[in-house]
């Protein structure tokens, strides 16, 4: 029995050797051709480039079959579709929430604090990055500089998107590192086995709710600097709406190069 415990073992790290080995490989490919030739705004340039980081060739398929531009000037044709705007919306959510509650799983188990609260911690602290750093930080620019209304503007859609994917994370987290104590060391491979298992989880149940989000008007999807939302309005006609509905939920929201907003 030790012995058959010991080859899963082994298969198992052998596995997530090869895994991560293609994820690096992965991240350098997104990252090259985010940063090199596509006119999508930076904030999802980076998006795309932490999602890849925790689901390797998946979030490099979906890259590709969602944003990567497949000619000169067709970027705003290709995202069209509402499932390639759902799936940037949900990259973008994701790179936020999963960044928050990786970084609070590492601290927590790192310090031996018990289950329940690591769940507490990674759920407010994936919570917070999202909304307060990913979210309305790089949002405010397009809101007059109001940090406190990027905040307002973005906080029902980024709780429901939020709540989507602890709701992928958490219990395959749980069910997992309860059965594999190695798992629980942020020094483990299989710590990262773990969550990158968990943010891929993440992403399937956050897609129908980001789709959703998309489908009413309450977040973007995929953008590009030359175009917004589904490549129907510019720049200036999103700064304008925004500031036309400063106290209200907006149907869209406004973003620029450098900025991000509730995608």
């Amino acid at each position: 029995m030790n012995e058959a415990n010991f080859k899963s073992s082994a298969l198992i790290d052998s596995v997530l050797i090869v895994w991560f080995s293609l994820t690096v490989l992965s991240v350098v490919y997104v990252a090259w051709d985010a940063f090199t030739s596509n006119p999508e705004l930076t904030v999802m340039k980076w998006g795309w480039l932490l999602v890849t980081l925790y689901t390797g060739v998946i979030g490099a398929a979906l890259y590709i079959l969602s944003c990567k531009e497949p000619a000169p000037m067709q970027h705003e044709e290709f995202v069209k579709p509402l499932w390639k705007q759902t799936v940037g919306s949900t990259i973008h959510c994701l790179a936020g929430d999963a960044t928050g509650i990786i970084v609070a799983a590492a601290i927590t188990m790192t310090l031996g604090l018990p289950m329940w609260l690591d769940v507490i911690s990674e759920y407010f602290f994936g919570f917070a990055f999202g909304l307060f750093v990913f979210q309305s930080l790089f949002m405010k620019d397009m809101l007059g500089g109001s940090y406190l209304k990027a905040v307002r503007r973005s906080f029902m859609p980024e709780w429901l998107s939020m709540n989507a994917v602890m709701a992928g994370m958490i219990p395959v987290m749980v069910i997992l590192m309860s059965h594999d104590m190695t798992a629980v060391e942020a020094t483990s491979i299989r710590f990262w086995g773990v969550m990158s298992l968990a943010t891929v989880v993440g992403f399937v149940v956050a897609f129908p709710v980001n789709m959703w989000l998309v489908a009413v008007g309450l977040k973007h999807g995929m953008r590009t600097v030359r175009a917004l939302g589904k490549g129907g309005h510019s720049l200036a006609a999103e700064r304008e709406e925004i500031t036309a509905t400063s106290d209200k939920v907006p149907a869209s929201h406004a973003d620029t190069d450098q900025a991000m907003e509730g995608m």
